[in-house]
């Protein structure tokens, strides 16, 4: 996922630009590297007390904070919407999900467990789960509201104190999440640190910090995994994904441009685990692009695409198609940076894609469909199957034989067997290779911010 940050910066403080027509969010400084220690000792010291709150006071705490964010909903929806251009609707459904999210980790903490162990007739032996201490949570600008109430309530229902930095690309909206939550929970236990890289940097470096989640690109997910290999930190990382779409043979075109669109599109591209690279039949690539064309039409003519989070990450997405076209591919609709203010770019198809553009190699995440024809299902399964990233992929399929190769071949943390999205609640997948590494949420994310302990006890020397 990219995260890295185009704010305007003025010496120590972001400035936010709207990317719907480029106004002037607002400015916030950022915490220096004093601020950044002394967050860090107090939330040290508050961590004994917090981890002796029974975990069913702690469940009622989050419980409390869910109802507060729901409370403010509206609010942070709106702020949402400013900083990143995410329409305001589909914030607030963010902003729900958090809260829901924050409910289950209330209800899943009380009853995280440890396990008996068989050991002696006259002993008793069992594990358990204990807070890490002090962990960092760092979040992305793509859904900050969901991400961060995920991480930030596995971390707090375990008895751990928290520093959450935002993403600099949406420090208005981290400050007021993190005031609407800290008003609810005991001091210290939760501390928001407003900053860019530097900031996040300060903390993963620092020998006091326990554990970190990062959601963000795979650079800095490698960087902070290098620095906690000297500080001994536990390190729980979702980054950058390349996801592939298999569109065999005898699935109907049109479907399968409709979930392709859903999958390319959704949040102009902007998430974790879109649909970033498509190699579809050559029994069925015609219709295929005329409908998936269609729909990225329907969408730009609609005017359905929100805009790009900021022009830094507009260019780097219009730098990838530029390429494309000029080792040979084609555009079937969108492909063109739009004239007027903001971050705005089409949804964008692009047909005779290869394997040497960065478009079918890298992490693009924006409204682009890259579309490569393939000969035969094992063909497309090869390229899908190639790559450094590892976060999820996708097949469409009537056959059942060939989705139980994908699933077995596919070295990802999610195989999605026709739907690009979805799936039961509860499933939590762990990312490979430059995608990440550990549970990034589900019931698993307890486990992560737990470190297990176990326990012999035995009879006293002479005792009867």
């Amino acid at each position: 996922m990219t995260t890295d940050s185009d704010t305007a910066r003025n010496l120590a403080s972001l400035e936010v630009y709207d990317p719907r027509d480029g106004s002037l969010v607002g400015s916030l400084e950022e915490a220096n590297p004093d601020e950044v220690r002394v967050a860090v000792a107090v939330a040290k010291a508050a961590q004994p007390g917090w981890a002796g709150t029974d975990a069913a006071a702690r469940g009622e705490l989050l419980e409390a904070a869910a109802a507060a964010m729901q409370e403010r909903a509206g609010e942070l929806a709106e702020m949402n919407a400013r900083e990143t251009g995410r329409p305001e609707h589909e914030a607030l459904e963010g902003v729900m999900a958090g809260a829901g999210t924050l409910r289950q980790y209330a209800q899943l903490g009380p009853v995280h467990r440890g396990r008996s162990l068989r050991g002696g007739q006259l002993a008793v032996d069992y594990t358990v789960n204990e807070p890490r201490g002090v962990a960092v949570v760092l979040t992305p600008w793509n859904d900050p509201v969901a991400v961060a109430a995920g991480l930030l309530g596995a971390a707090l229902a375990t008895g751990n104190t928290v520093l959450h930095k935002p993403s600099e690309r949406c420090p208005h909206l981290g400050a007021l999440l993190g005031r609407i939550l800290s008003d609810v929970l005991p001091p210290q236990v939760m501390t928001t640190l407003t900053g860019g890289p530097a900031v996040g940097a300060t903390l993963a470096s620092h020998p006091d910090v326990d554990v970190i989640a990062h959601v963000g690109s795979s650079l800095t997910g490698a960087g902070i995994a290098r620095e906690a290999a000297l500080t001994g930190a536990h390190v729980i990382r979702e980054n950058g994904g390349n996801d592939p779409l298999i569109v065999d043979d005898g699935v109907d075109p049109a479907w399968a441009a409709e979930q392709a669109a859903i999958g390319a599109f959704t949040n102009s591209g902007q998430v974790c685990t879109s649909v970033e690279r498509i190699y579809v039949h050559r029994a069925v690539a015609g219709p295929f692009g005329e409908a998936l064309a269609a729909e990225a039409r329907r969408r730009n003519v609609g005017g359905l695409m929100a805009p790009l989070v900021d022009r830094r990450l507009r260019d780097s997405v219009h730098g990838q198609v530029a390429e494309a076209l000029s080792l040979g591919a084609a555009v079937a609709e969108g492909g063109a940076v739009p004239e007027g203010p903001g971050a705005h770019y089409p949804a964008t198809v692009l047909l005779d894609c290869a394997d040497h553009m960065a478009v079918m190699q890298e992490e693009t995440f924006g409204p682009v469909a890259p579309v490569q024809v393939v000969d035969s299902f094992a063909d497309g399964l090869r390229h899908a199957a190639a790559g450094r990233y590892g976060l999820a992929a996708t097949v469409l399929t009537a056959d059942m034989e060939h989705a139980h190769r994908a699933v077995a071949a596919l070295q990802v943390g999610t195989v999605k067997v026709n739907a690009v999205f979805g799936g039961a609640p509860g499933g939590s997948a762990q990312p490979r290779r430059d995608s990440g590494a550990g549970f990034g949420y589900g019931p698993e994310l307890l486990d992560e911010f737990s470190a297990v302990k176990v326990v012999h006890m035995g009879l006293p020397g002479g005792a009867r």
